[in-house]
């Protein structure tokens, strides 16, 4: 087995509750944690033995444009697309952060994490 780690995908979107989230948008950081068995590539050197990163990316790219009340549902939308489209996946885990939530407050981020697996 092998980890593949995406950390700090920076992505501009319109998640949240609130009229003005919809409107005016909030900076987003995703990170992502994939289990899977790396054996065949680190032997075979091919990209098609792999799961490749520039696929994952993309697919949190698309995900994120797609505007969601809740970051939780962001993410189970990111997972369930990895998970069908990256057979060699077992296990993946997404922390999805709010930069600078509007909440009242000086708190940096709000994160949520969900993991899904075969």
């Amino acid at each position: 087995m092998g980890l593949i780690k995406l950390k700090n995908i920076k992505v501009y979107a319109y998640h949240g509750c609130l009229v003005e989230e919809k409107k005016i948008g909030s900076d987003y950081r995703v990170d992502l944690k994939i289990k899977a068995d790396l054996s065949k590539s680190a032997l075979s050197d091919r990209l098609g033995d792999t799961v490749d990163y520039v696929h994952l990316n993309h697919i949190v790219k698309e995900e994120m444009a797609i505007r969601s009340k809740l970051l939780e549902h962001a993410a189970e939308r990111i997972l369930v697309r990895i998970l069908k489209e990256l057979p060699l996946v077992d296990k993946a885990t997404i922390d999805v952060s709010k930069i600078n939530p509007p909440i009242g407050g000086n708190v940096e981020m709000v994160t949520i994490s969900r993991t899904k697996k075969r």
